[in-house]
C-alpha cells in the first residue's frame, strides 16, 4: 500500500511539473551546448505597460534618549479619601529627598480603629515601618434588645367530656381521662449577647 502512495505521489509530482526549455527564440533563455528543441511554437509575450515602483518611505523607529540623571531626586505628595456612603476613610502622605523616603499613611479597620503607619526608607537601614491602633470617635448606636428564652411550655391536663346528642344523633360515650405524661425538666436555653 505505502509503495502505491508514493507510485501516485511521485505521477501527481511530475505531471504538475513545469518544465523550462531553452529555445533559439529566447536568447536569454538558452543555454551553451544545448540547441533549441524544434517543433515548439514561439510564445509572443503580450505587451504590458511600464509599471513604476515608487518606495513607501520607511518607518523610523525612534529611540528614546535616556532621561537626564537627577542625583538629589526630591517629590512631596499626599491625599485624604472620606467617602460617607461607604465608610472609606484613608489618607496618606510621602515625601523623598535623595534616597531617603518619609511617609504616613492611615486607613479604619473594620472593628472601627484607626490603623496607622509611619515608615522611612533609605540605603543604610532599609525599610522600617511603626505600626499603631488608634480608638476612633464611636458612632451612637442603638443597643440591642435582649432576647429572652421563652419558659418552658408544660402539658395541660386532659379532660374528656361527653358530647350532647344533637338532633338524631345518638350521644357519644365519655372518654375516659388519660393519664399525665412525665416529661424530664431541662434548663431553658441561654441567649448570649455580645455587647
Amino acid at each position: 500500500m505505502v509503495q502505491k502512495l508514493i507510485i501516485l505521489s511521485a505521477l501527481v509530482a511530475v505531471a504538475s511539473a513545469v518544465a523550462i526549455l531553452p529555445s533559439p527564440g529566447y536568447p536569454g533563455l538558452a543555454l551553451p551546448g544545448l540547441p533549441g528543441l524544434p517543433g515548439l511554437p514561439k510564445l509572443a509575450l503580450p505587451a504590458l505597460p511600464a509599471i513604476t515602483k515608487i518606495a513607501a518611505p520607511l518607518a523610523v523607529a525612534k529611540v528614546a534618549a535616556p532621561e537626564p540623571y537627577d542625583p538629589n531626586p526630591q517629590y512631596s505628595f499626599s491625599y485624604d479619601v472620606h467617602d460617607g456612603s461607604t465608610g472609606d476613610v484613608k489618607s496618606q502622605q510621602e515625601q523623598r529627598s535623595g534616597d531617603v523616603v518619609q511617609g504616613a499613611y492611615s486607613l479604619i479597620e473594620p472593628d472601627g480603629t484607626r490603623r496607622v503607619v509611619e515608615y522611612t526608607a533609605d540605603p543604610v537601614n532599609g525599610f522600617n515601618a511603626i505600626v499603631r491602633r488608634e480608638p476612633i470617635a464611636v458612632k451612637a448606636v442603638a443597643p440591642i434588645a435582649k432576647v429572652l428564652a421563652p419558659a418552658p411550655l408544660l402539658p395541660a391536663p386532659v379532660i374528656a367530656k361527653a358530647i350532647p346528642a344533637i338532633g338524631a344523633i345518638p350521644a357519644l360515650p365519655a372518654l375516659p381521662a388519660l393519664p399525665a405524661l412525665a416529661r424530664p425538666s431541662y434548663a431553658a436555653p441561654l441567649s448570649y449577647l455580645h455587647g
